[in-house]
C-alpha cells in the first residue's frame, strides 16, 4: 500500500513539472492569429477599428508617408521664393513723325523734280506738280559744317562704299576716335543704303544706320536720310537732278 501511494506521487511530479515546463515555453512563442467571425455584429466591430480580415499597417508604414511630406515641404517653400529676374530692354530715340515721308504744300520757285534741302527746318522738299512736294526729315551738318550751294546729281550707288576724308580721320583722331581709312558697303556703313553724289563736292544724300538722329544737326556736312526714305528717293530722281541746299 505504501509503495502504491509513493508511485503516485512520483508520477504527479512528473506530470507538474512537465506542465510547468510547457507553460513557460509558451510563453516566447508565436501566439496564432486571432480571427474574428464576419457575422458579429457592426456596433461590436466597428469597435476595432477596422473590418474583419483586414490587417491593421504597422506604425513605421503609416510613418512614411509623413515624413515624405515634411521632407517636401522645405523644396516647394525655396522654389517658390525664387524669382526669375527681370530682363532688361533697351529702348532706342524714336524719331519724331514730322520727319516721317508725306505729302505736302509746295508754293516755292523751283521746278519740278528739283530737290529742296531746308538745313534750318531738316527737311528734304522733292518738288511736284501742282504746287506739291514730297517731304523727308533729314540730318544736316552740325555747327561748324552748315553750307548752302546749288549742284547736279552727278553719281548714284547702292551700299556704297566708305572713305573718310583725311582731315575728317584726323579731326575725329584728335578725339579719340580712330576712323578706318576704308569700309565697305553694308548695314554697318555710316552711309547706309544709297547715296546720291553732289557735283564734285564730298557731300551726299545718304542713308544712315542711326535713324534716330533725323531732324537733328548731325552730320559734317553730308545730308543723311533714313534708309527706306534715301531708298524711295533714289527711286525718284535720276543722275543730272538739281540739289539746291539753303
Amino acid at each position: 500500500m505504501k509503495t502504491a501511494f509513493c508511485s503516485l506521487l512520483g508520477a504527479a511530479a512528473i506530470l507538474a513539472a512537465g506542465a510547468t515546463t510547457s507553460l513557460a515555453n509558451d510563453r516566447y512563442a508565436d501566439m496564432p492569429p486571432v480571427m474574428v467571425s464576419p457575422d458579429l455584429s457592426a456596433p461590436w466591430v466597428l469597435q476595432l477599428g477596422h473590418a474583419p480580415g483586414i490587417v491593421r499597417p504597422t506604425r513605421q508604414a503609416t510613418r512614411q508617408p509623413l515624413q515624405r511630406l515634411f521632407q517636401a515641404q522645405p523644396d516647394r517653400q525655396k522654389t517658390a521664393a525664387v524669382q526669375q529676374p527681370a530682363k532688361r530692354m533697351v529702348m532706342r530715340p524714336q524719331i519724331n513723325p514730322i520727319y516721317l515721308p508725306q505729302e505736302v504744300a509746295y508754293d516755292g520757285p523751283a521746278k519740278p523734280g528739283t530737290i529742296v534741302i531746308d538745313t534750318h527746318q531738316n527737311f528734304l522738299y522733292l518738288v511736284e506738280k501742282n504746287g506739291k512736294a514730297r517731304r523727308y526729315g533729314v540730318g544736316t551738318g552740325k555747327p561748324g559744317f552748315e553750307w548752302s550751294g546749288t549742284h547736279k546729281i552727278t553719281d548714284k550707288k547702292v551700299w556704297p562704299d566708305w572713305r573718310p576724308p583725311a582731315a575728317m580721320i584726323k579731326r575725329e583722331a584728335a578725339k579719340g576716335r580712330y576712323l578706318p581709312t576704308y569700309l565697305a558697303g553694308g548695314i554697318q556703313n555710316p552711309l547706309g543704303a544709297r547715296a546720291l553724289y553732289l557735283g564734285t563736292t564730298e557731300y551726299r544724300i545718304h542713308g544712315t544706320n542711326q535713324p534716330w538722329t533725323i531732324g537733328g544737326a548731325v552730320s559734317s556736312g553730308c545730308i543723311r536720310m533714313r534708309n527706306e526714305d534715301v531708298v524711295d528717293l533714289y527711286e525718284r530722281v535720276n543722275v543730272g537732278t538739281t540739289v539746291e541746299v539753303i
